[in-house]
C-alpha cells in the first residue's frame, strides 16, 4: 500500500554532510510517521530521526545538533540531512513510514535502505 526508495547514501569522509532522501508512493495519505533507522553489522536497528504528520520531530541522543528530518509535502519525500558526520555514523539507512488502521493497530513500511559510510 506505501512504497519507499531511498536515495542519496555514500561513502564520505568524517566531518563531512551527506543528504538522504525517501519517497513516498501508493496510500500516502494514511502515514501518521515517517523517520530513518540506521542499522550496523551486527548491530540493532535503531531510530535516528522521525517526522510526524504535522511537523513533530525527534531525533537520537547521537544524532541531535547534526542530522535534520525534514518533510517536503509537495514531492512527498522526507530528508534527513546529516552534518559532522562520524564513522560511528556507519550504517545501512532505511526509510520507514507508518499507519494506524481498526483498532489502533501500526503497520510499518520499509525501504530497501541505503548504505552510509563515513571513513577516511
Amino acid at each position: 500500500q506505501v512504497q519507499l526508495v531511498e536515495s542519496g547514501g555514500g561513502l564520505v569522509q568524517p566531518g563531512g554532510s551527506l543528504g538522504l532522501s525517501c519517497a513516498a508512493s501508493g496510500s500516502i495519505s494514511g502515514i501518521w510517521g515517517m523517520g530513518w533507522y540506521r542499522q550496523a553489522p551486527g548491530k540493532q536497528r535503531e531510530l535516528v530521526a522521525s517526522i510526524s504528520s504535522i511537523g513533530v520531530t525527534a531525533y537520537a541522543d547521537s544524532a541531535k545538533g547534526r542530522f535534520t528530518i525534514s518533510r517536503d509535502g509537495a514531492k512527498n519525500t522526507v530528508t534527513l540531512q546529516m552534518n559532522s558526520l562520524k564513522p560511528e555514523d556507519t550504517g545501512v539507512y532505511y526509510c520507514n513510514a507508518y499507519v494506524y488502521v481498526l483498532r489502533g493497530a501500526r503497520i510499518d513500511y520499509w525501504g530497501q535502505g541505503t548504505q552510509v559510510t563515513i571513513s577516511s
